[in-house]
């Protein structure tokens, strides 16, 4: 990718748009953030950072503004599952219009390349129903069946970009994440995913006491650390393929096999409690990169236990920080 380009990241103030900001400063790149809130933990690298509500057109038209070169489109109403599944309407209402927006303010504005972020909650419940699961494919997507709310209209908006491509030729990519984790990131308060939510929960549980976790913990998933989803972007910017592709890791493991690793590196021996009665999504989710490794010539390898191991520290050392942690509280008494 030449150097110099000036790039806009929607959605910088969030988690992956801030890291992603932070690696394209460090190349040498002009950049603007554009999002509706502030980074959460340390101030954004952006040469400018804006606050805008990027469900209204006219602030898209705002953030596009200046010659922008390229366009990261991470910017989206989303959380774990709890958040997803408790509020189908304004999540796919919300994400239909900050989508369709930067898409027309992008073109009219004659951006060279525009990337959306998709999701693996596109894929068909059909296909995940068992822990073992099949790695999916980007073709699985179809017949439809995705997730409802959020799936529904990340599946519509990955369509949107290739109307944009078919009627306008503009050019757009398009990139599935499988569960992306790291420091940085939503850790409590009903958006944080099950890496964080765990990291957290163990953090700030006693040493042979017991966590909560949702439904049975048998439930598969694949975690991709935050570092090789910055990498992922960046290649798929760069290349000249303009369908859905996977950006996560190949490796399976359960919620309770992810419990037991956190665990571990806590140093805490930890009983689980399950609660049957809360949502837990598909049943298995697993990534299959056999196109990804055709099309980037890359994949992400960033071990998990060396990902969580970064991601606890953090995690725990905000906590400690607000004196919320078992060694902190007995510190106070």
């Amino acid at each position: 990718m030449p150097k110099s380009n000036r790039i806009l990241v929607t959605g910088a103030g969030g988690f992956i748009g801030h890291h992603l900001v932070k690696r394209l400063r460090t190349e040498g790149h002009w950049v603007r953030g554009a999002d509706i809130k502030s980074p959460e933990y340390e101030a954004s690298d952006a040469n400018e950072f804006e606050i805008l509500d990027l469900r209204q057109f006219e602030h898209c038209l705002l953030s596009v503004r200046g010659g922008i070169d390229q366009v990261y489109n991470l910017a989206a109403d989303m959380g774990g599952i709890g958040f997803i599944t408790a509020n189908h309407a304004e999540v796919a209402r919300n994400n239909i219009l900050i989508n369709a927006h930067m898409l027309e303010a992008s073109r009219v504005q004659d951006v060279k390349r525009f990337l959306f972020s998709s999701s693996a909650c596109v894929y068909a419940q059909s296909k995940q129903k068992d822990a073992d699961v099949t790695p999916l494919r980007e073709e699985d997507a179809y017949p439809a069946d995705p997730e409802p709310g959020y799936g529904w209209e990340k599946l519509y908006a990955e369509q949107l970009c290739t109307y944009y491509w078919q009627d306008y030729r503009f050019p757009t990519r398009i990139v599935r994440f499988h569960n992306v984790y790291g420091p940085l990131g939503t850790y409590e308060g009903g958006r944080e995913k099950a890496p964080a939510a765990i990291c957290r929960k163990v953090a700030m549980a006693r040493n042979h006491g017991a966590i909560e976790i949702w439904g049975d913990g048998e439930q598969t998933r694949s975690f991709m650390y935050v570092d090789d989803c910055v990498e992922g972007l960046i290649r798929l910017m760069a290349s000249e393929y303009g369908e859905p592709l996977n950006l996560g890791t190949d490796r399976l493991i359960s919620i309770n096999g992810l419990v037991a690793m956190v665990r571990e590196i806590a140093g805490k021996q930890l009983t689980m409690k399950h609660d049957l009665s809360k949502p837990q999504g598909v049943r298995g989710r697993n990534s299959d990169n056999m196109l990804l490794r055709q099309v980037l010539r890359w994949e992400p390898s960033i071990p998990l236990e060396k990902g969580l191991d970064i991601t606890y520290a953090w995690i725990e050392g905000e906590l400690a920080k607000a004196g919320r942690t078992q060694r902190e509280v007995a510190a106070q008494l």
